[in-house]
């Protein structure tokens, strides 16, 4: 298992976001996720645990992270979900830890 941090600065809205993954011995992820935006903070209390494998390896459509956050992120263009995802990702130790970014003009 990886330890990692993720800090997700979303953009426009300036709110930023640290998500810390952690992962026990039956392969399920548990997110603690600090954020200054409001929505952000609800829809990391209440995601609960989760198997690697749903987090990671599922359609977008059925994937539980991104379901979950349909309940509390009113933005779908929202980075944090598919941070939460590469959180799963890293601390499964199934990628490299590499940055991730837009870059708009």
């Amino acid at each position: 298992m990886a330890d990692t941090t993720i800090t997700v600065n979303a953009g426009v809205c300036r709110f930023k976001t640290v998500i810390e993954p952690s992962m026990d011995e039956e392969m399920n992820v548990t997110f603690k996720i600090k954020s200054e935006c409001p929505n952000v903070r609800e829809f990391g209390k209440n995601i609960g645990s989760i198997s690697l494998m749903d987090a990671i390896a599922t359609p977008f459509c059925e994937n539980c992270i991104y379901t979950k956050a349909g309940e509390y992120l009113p933005h779908v263009a929202c980075s944090v979900p598919s941070a939460v995802i590469k959180a799963a990702e890293i601390v499964g130790d199934l990628c490299l830890k590499s940055d991730v970014t837009f870059k708009i003009e």
